[in-house]
């Protein structure tokens, strides 16, 4: 089976985030399993020639192009790109974008569409109603018609589900798949020993996943544990890097912060399995990859009850869920959760169980066995067509 995932953007410093960690760890376990699986993307930030595979996924990565600056990753494209995108998509046997108002994988979903490629999508939480002008165009002159055509359409939540229902009201889409978030069990972080308290934040530095709750907890933790260190790492999308140096001085909590910037995949799991307790305040978060490779290494984890994975994390003891709200000073709460967390009993507890939960519900490998089922259904459904060489 060939399998052509398409993502947006993959930059060194990981600074999409999310949907393109997920394509890459679907992409790897699909090729666990014998499938042809290969990646489509834009490439950006890259000193010298761009890569042709990522992780050891086989990879079509093209310069990005920013024609629109001022919508940022979906005001990027590669004429170059879009060029090979009917070869590429005729070379599949299913196409699966992790699809947002773009201009890269709408264009790649209308064409599969146009094919008749087996068309898989993925929101990953990116498409839901809204009143900007530009996404509304956008939705008009193609979004609209992929969700209504799309053979399949993975949602992580019920919440997301509906969002995407309501972008095209009056139109049932019968063609929802959940499928969740996996990642690779690691092997078990070791015990502390005589190092100092550890405590994570790794993800992307912007307002929405509140770094400043992760810096607010600082005073909470330090009153009990004076010599903690406290690492704020992640790519800076949202420019508040600075600024949490800065709220951190004004707590008189500075010398404690690390903030080394973006960290490369073997790098993060390195700095999760030399900490002791992760965080990640994010209020509205639908199904975060990193509090998984947190746990995947038995970090116990601090998340807001609002998470699309608190739920989960809560029922297994896997670390502390808290009442974070979206406007107001969450980080007595959460250090107050970090306190708990840092107890050596409460500690190796949430640590069995973040590794267990993992294992048991959020292994790439059972992710992986979903989306087969979700392949075949869709590939069941169409009618065989030539084979073609895959991408070149």
């Amino acid at each position: 089976m060939r399998v052509l995932h398409v993502v947006t953007l993959h930059t060194p410093s990981n600074d999409f985030g999310g949907p393109t960690r997920v394509a890459l760890n679907l992409s790897k376990g699909l090729r666990r399993r014998g499938v042809d699986a290969r990646i489509a993307t834009l490439g950006d930030k890259f000193v010298g020639p761009l890569p042709s595979e990522v992780e050891g996924v086989p990879s079509f990565v093209h310069q990005a192009r920013h024609v629109l600056p001022a919508f940022e990753v979906s005001g990027i494209t590669s004429p170059g790109l879009l060029a090979r995108a009917r070869r590429m998509v005729r070379g599949a046997d299913v196409v699966h974008v992790h699809l947002m108002r773009d201009l890269i994988t709408l264009p790649f979903a209308l064409i599969a569409r146009e094919l008749g490629t087996p068309l898989v999508v993925q929101t990953h939480g990116m498409i839901d109603p809204t009143e900007k002008l530009f996404a509304k165009a956008v939705d008009v002159l193609g979004m609209k018609r992929v969700l209504r055509g799309a053979d399949a359409i993975l949602h992580l939540t019920a919440m997301e589900r509906d969002g995407v229902q309501a972008v095209v009201p009056g139109t049932p889409l019968g063609s929802f798949r959940r499928l969740v978030n996996g990642v690779q069990v690691q092997e078990p972080r070791p015990p502390r020993g005589d190092r100092p308290p550890t405590v994570v934040y790794c993800a992307r530095v912007q307002k929405r996943k509140r770094p400043e709750d992760f810096v607010r907890a600082m005073p909470t933790v330090l009153a009990r544990h004076p010599d903690a260190r406290f690492v704020l790492a992640g790519p800076d999308t949202g420019g508040l890097t600075g600024p949490m140096r800065r709220l951190a001085a004004e707590l008189g909590v500075a010398g404690a912060l690390e903030c080394p910037g973006p960290l490369g995949h073997a790098e993060v799991l390195a700095l999760l399995r030399g900490a002791d307790v992760y965080v990640l305040p994010s209020v509205v978060e639908p199904f975060a990859v990193s509090v998984l490779e947190a746990m995947s290494v038995g970090l116990p984890v601090v998340v807001a009850r609002t998470g699309g994975l608190s739920p989960d994390v809560a029922a297994a003891g896997a670390g502390r869920v808290t009442d974070s709200l979206p406007d107001a000073d969450n980080g007595p709460l959460v250090g107050q959760a970090v306190l708990e967390l840092l107890e050596p009993d409460a500690n190796e507890q949430a640590s069995r169980a973040a590794r267990q939960l993992v294992h048991d519900r959020f292994s790439i490998d059972a992710v992986v066995d979903t989306l087969l089922g979700v392949y075949g259904e869709v590939m069941a459904r169409t009618h065989p067509r030539p084979a073609a060489v895959h991408g070149s």
